[in-house]
């Protein structure tokens, strides 16, 4: 594929759209439906995918030119889909698929939720046990079966969904991935009330739901790879979100601190932490920027596993130090009434503090533990032994669960 598309040409193409609807006066769908229009909704692909066939490296000069510009952001719109399933299904999906998805996606018109993790399977997702099984003659599939903690699953049209297809092969091999429709007969969503009353998360039943073999998304039993495309785009996502210093408890902490400073606050030692802070913020930063590099190509590395384990690590600290600050105010909490958190994110200003403390505890949880990261990095990335591992090579339905 040849990249002709160079700087000036991609400034030009995002000035003309700028000029053609301006963001203060166009509805923020509209301007995104006309940015994916555009190609530049991910310029390093096709136009037929929302693209330009530039050099990836230059998307961040039309995100920084479309913020600067007061331009809405996919992300706040549709999370699961820009930062997970949209990579997915640029590198996995068919053309049909692609054509049909991409779009809407993009513009938050169809909202995407992630389904892999079950009671059971967490940390080990590959040991998940919804189960796919062919209807009939057809070729179409009919799935059973309960995924957990499943972000926006109350708003999200659709659904990227991880289920066995074969019980009959080691865990790894016997699995596809579908896109499933999330208003489909036998889907039912129930809402998990967390520790800050928030409900973001849910539980997902699915009762003889069937789907198409149009969209199953890969080869069957190619599941695990496409899983790990995701997971990968996952944590760098949520890894570049939680450790920048301009949104966040990074930047809360910040401004806490400078009021503190002018209530004359002069602690050395608190001076000191929030630098220290403020250095991890930007570290973490330049770190995204290598990950989206090569999570452009469809391709995330390893970067992605150090940048969520450092993200939402320092996230933590970040929003222990902020209630550090407060004192005694720091320890009330003005509300629990349960809530259903509704996009687009950060309409309503940040968190309570005390209810950002909280939250950030499943920062190092969901996408992947810390503890699994640091397995992963171990593993993959410093060649280390591999975590004794007993069901390997043995099929899933004979490993006692």
């Amino acid at each position: 594929m040849s990249q002709t598309m160079t700087a000036q040409g991609l400034t030009s193409i995002v000035d003309d759209l700028l000029a053609a609807h301006p963001p203060a006066a166009t509805d923020p769908r509209t301007f995104l439906g006309a940015r994916f229009d555009a190609g530049l909704a991910w310029v390093w692909v096709g136009r037929d995918d929302g693209g330009r066939d530039a050099d990836p490296a230059l998307q961040p000069l039309v995100e920084a030119r479309l913020a600067a510009a007061g331009a809405p952001a996919p992300f706040r719109y549709n999370p699961i889909g820009i930062g997970m399933t949209g990579p997915t299904l640029l590198s996995h999906g068919t053309a049909q698929q692609r054509t049909a998805y991409l779009r809407p996606l993009f513009t938050g018109e169809e909202v995407w939720s992630q389904l892999f993790s079950e009671p059971s399977a967490g940390s080990d997702v590959a040991g998940l046990a919804t189960r796919a099984r062919r209807d009939g003659a057809g070729g179409d599939w009919i799935i059973d079966g309960q995924k957990v903690w499943t972000s926006f699953a109350h708003l999200a049209r659709r659904g990227l969904l991880l289920a066995r297809t074969d019980p009959s092969v080691p865990k790894h091999a016997g699995l596809t991935a579908f896109v499933v429709d999330m208003a489909a007969p036998g889907v039912q969503v129930r809402p998990l009330r967390q520790m800050t009353g928030e409900a973001e998360f849910n539980e997902v039943f699915f009762t003889e739901v069937q789907v198409r073999d149009a969209d199953r998304l890969g080869a069957v039993g190619d599941g695990w790879r496409v899983a790990t495309s995701t997971l990968m785009n996952e944590r760098v996502s949520l890894g570049g979100a939680l450790g920048r210093g301009d949104s966040g408890p990074g930047a809360a902490l910040l401004a806490a601190y400078r009021e503190a400073s002018e209530r004359g606050d002069g602690n050395a030692v608190r001076r000191d932490e929030a630098v220290r802070l403020w250095i991890e913020a930007n570290v973490n930063a330049l770190t995204a920027a290598r990950a989206a590099a090569g999570g452009a190509r469809g391709r995330p590395g390893p970067e992605g596993s150090v940048l969520k384990l450092t993200g939402t690590e320092h996230s933590k600290r970040a929003a222990a130090y902020l209630l550090d600050l407060l004192g005694n105010a720091g320890a009330l909490i003005p509300e629990y009434r349960m809530t259903r958190p509704d996009l687009p994110l950060g309409g309503d200003g940040p968190r309570d503090a005390a209810q950002m403390f909280l939250r950030s505890r499943a920062n190092t949880i969901e996408g992947g533990t810390s503890q699994i990261l640091r397995n992963i990095l171990g593993e993959r990335v410093l060649g280390l032994p591999g975590d004794v591992r007993v069901d390997k090579g043995v099929p899933w339905r004979d490993v006692p669960r």
